[in-house]
């Protein structure tokens, strides 16, 4: 079978790379895809954006299966549309995508289906959100309603500082995203990230994830995208996890399918684990990314059958649960990123990266490219902020973030920046 996939960032490299493995799969095409991407199949130059070209595209093709990596071509359609073509695609349609493309629409879903999470307020009135910032304590989190790239999140420690902030997002800091603004109370806790693959009825959940958002060590700096992440998260014991299929997983597809609206793809949960249990932080409709870099080096099995069985649906339960039946055999990785330096702020484009093949010829090393061209020496450059994902698989934990940070060791790249502490507190606990 030919697979599509939608999308050119190291989420999308890392399951080219998972989907290439598969015996079942003759050919992997991407669109757009990266330098790194055509390695390992054709590239077709349609942004990940242009929902009419992509559709064209699979006209043009016609895959198997089209697996769509980002939220954003979900959130404008290109489920639908694709479907209505009589693709298979692995990936939602629009309206259950809005639990990513709309914060306040998740919230209250969430608040429909009775599933645990933190207080909240919707508001596009500036000084209706300062008098709700009152109402709260410190600290204050604040959230643009909708897609900020992952960056669209403030935590304030002062009240001033989160009237502020309101001000200023409901004022277009974040573009149209921050045209609304959801304010949530804290939710003290450790964080971790649960994955659901559904074909609209049946399920199956995979090691869970912690991701490291902070720019810098110690959870220091700015919020980014994700600067490294690591799986199995030891925070999410057996009994937490039934506990998020049972009050989490199951209402919201459940509720879904009952509205009419099936959920096919993989559910993202973001989890803040509180002393009254897991709590969701908030749904992606896609893998996360880095957290995907690591899930495809952790997993054993070949995925497909079960990227397949989510797109096509209908599968019986119990042979739903047995397209992966080595998930209790996955092992333990990590991801680190490397970032240009000035992310998530400005930076430059365009430095050449070198020490990319030694990283990856190292024993259980992949390198993911997530930001990256080729000059005209052949030599890899940054194009991107966050630039490369050095990922490994090892016997244990603490082994897999040894050869993941060996892997950065090999990179020669003055302008990069990463962080030295993924996995610290898995590696505490330990």
């Amino acid at each position: 079978m030919n697979i599509l996939i939608i999308g050119s960032g190291g989420r999308e490299h890392a399951l080219a790379w998972k989907i290439a493995q598969s015996a079942l799969v003759d050919q992997v095409w991407s669109a757009p895809g990266s330098a790194a991407m055509d390695r390992i199949g054709p590239c077709f130059d349609v942004p990940a954006d242009d929902v009419e070209g992509l559709e064209k595209l699979a006209l043009q093709l016609e895959p198997d299966l089209i697996v769509v990596g980002p939220e954003a071509p979900l959130a404008a359609g290109l489920g639908d549309r694709l479907r209505a073509r009589g693709f298979d695609v692995f990936g939602p349609n629009k309206e259950p995508a809005q639990l990513e493309a709309s914060k306040g629409f998740a919230k209250d879903l969430m608040a429909r289906f009775d599933v645990p999470t933190a207080a909240y307020g919707r508001f596009t009135d500036p000084n209706a959100a300062k008098d709700f910032l009152t109402t709260l304590s410190a600290p204050y989190v604040l959230k643009a309603d909708g897609l900020a790239a992952g960056k669209g999140v403030v935590i304030a420690d002062t009240l001033e500082q989160a009237q502020a902030e309101a001000d200023a997002m409901l004022s277009g800091k974040f573009g149209d995203a921050s045209a609304e603004l959801v304010i949530e109370e804290f939710m003290p806790g450790e964080e971790a990230s649960v994955f659901v693959l559904t074909d609209g009825v049946n399920r199956l959940t995979l090691p869970a994830c912690q991701d490291h958002k902070r720019l810098l060590d110690g959870d220091e700096g700015p919020n980014t995208g994700g600067m490294g992440a690591y799986c199995p998260a030891p925070v999410m014991t057996p009994a937490l996890m039934a506990d998020v299929d049972e009050t989490i997983a199951a209402p919201m597809l459940e509720g879904l399918a009952e509205a009419g609206h099936p959920y096919k793809g993989v559910l993202y949960i973001g989890l803040m684990i509180t002393p009254e249990g897991p709590k969701v932080v908030e749904f992606n409709v896609r893998f996360g990314d880095p957290e995907c870099q690591a899930l495809m080096a952790a997993l054993q099995d070949d995925i497909v059958p079960a990227l397949l069985a989510c797109a096509t649906g209908g599968m019986p339960a119990r042979d739903f649960e047995s397209l992966m039946p080595r998930l209790s055999e996955a092992k333990p990785a990590a991801t680190v990123v490397l970032a240009t330096k000035g992310y998530p702020g400005a930076y430059e484009k365009g430095s050449v990266i070198k020490g990319v093949k030694a990283a990856g010829a190292l024993d259980g090393v992949t390198v993911f490219h997530a930001g990256t061209g080729v000059d005209q020496d052949g030599e890899w450059t940054a194009s991107g902020g966050r630039v490369l994902s050095i990922t490994a698989a090892g016997a244990t934990l603490g082994d897999a973030i040894d050869r993941a940070y060996a892997g950065v060791d090999q990179i020669d790249w003055p302008e990069g920046v990463h962080r030295r502490d993924i996995g610290w507190r898995a590696l505490k606990a330990d």
